[in-house]
């Protein structure tokens, strides 16, 4: 049987609860106060607080974020900080991919069906994109400068493996969290020797799916019937 240490942190009205002991992948957990009626897209990173070896690369194909069906897919993507990502457009219509807010910023203009553009995401951050011609189009790109990382399923699970021993913060994004809220959720960690286990990271709000944008002129979507596209 495992033994297992676990250790309880209160900031504000943040808990976070580690549980160390010895597993064969690092898990993490993320919770909210509320209840939420789904669970969100969400990242946890670990950021390495002194230098360790990085797990070994492993080949990827190239980075996409496709337009199809008025959307994109996937919704969220992680990439690496230097990564180019491609956006074909795969609908038999325009669309003008931009994302003008925290992250990359960029505008790809109007591009034509069976075309694609390509961006680099050379630092790190959470791009918010859309489509200046379709309001319900929306995905997140999250550049990051550490492969420690894991996308959360829908039961709130992230699971991140080869992460050395040693000491880091742990970081969270989930979509429709403040980012004043975001903000007090990193903390310190330890990975003790072997790999461990992380427990629950509770995030104290509920959070808010679907919210509107403007377009990338900050002005209301034209929602004419008469739109070509």
């Amino acid at each position: 049987m495992r033994r297992a240490v676990r250790q309880t942190a209160v900031l504000g009205t943040v808990v976070f609860t580690a549980m160390l002991c010895l597993a064969e992948d690092l898990h993490v957990r993320i919770s909210y106060t509320g209840k939420a009626a789904t669970m969100p897209p969400a990242v946890v990173w670990l950021k390495p607080l002194q230098p360790v070896d990085p797990p070994a690369a492993e080949p990827h194909k190239p980075y996409t974020l496709l337009q199809k069906n008025r959307s994109f897919i996937p919704h969220l993507l992680v990439v690496p900080v230097g990564s180019n990502v491609e956006f074909p457009n795969e609908d038999p219509f325009y669309h003008n991919v931009f994302s003008l807010f925290d992250g990359k910023r960029f505008d790809l203009g109007l591009y034509e069906a069976g075309s694609t553009k390509t961006v680099t995401f050379s630092r790190e951050g959470v791009s918010y994109i859309f489509c200046n011609i379709h309001p319900e189009m929306s995905a997140v790109v999250v550049a990051l400068a550490t492969p420690f990382f894991a996308i959360v399923d829908k039961q709130g699970a992230a699971e991140m493996h080869g992460v050395p021993a040693g000491d880091y913060e742990l970081h969270v994004w989930a979509e429709g969290i403040p980012q004043t809220v975001l903000n007090g959720l990193p903390r310190r960690v330890h990975v003790a020797e072997g790999q461990s286990e992380l427990g629950v990271v509770t995030i104290p709000v509920t959070p808010v799916r679907g919210g509107s944008h403007l377009n990338k002129f900050d002005q209301p979507y034209d929602h004419s019937s008469n739109s070509p596209y």
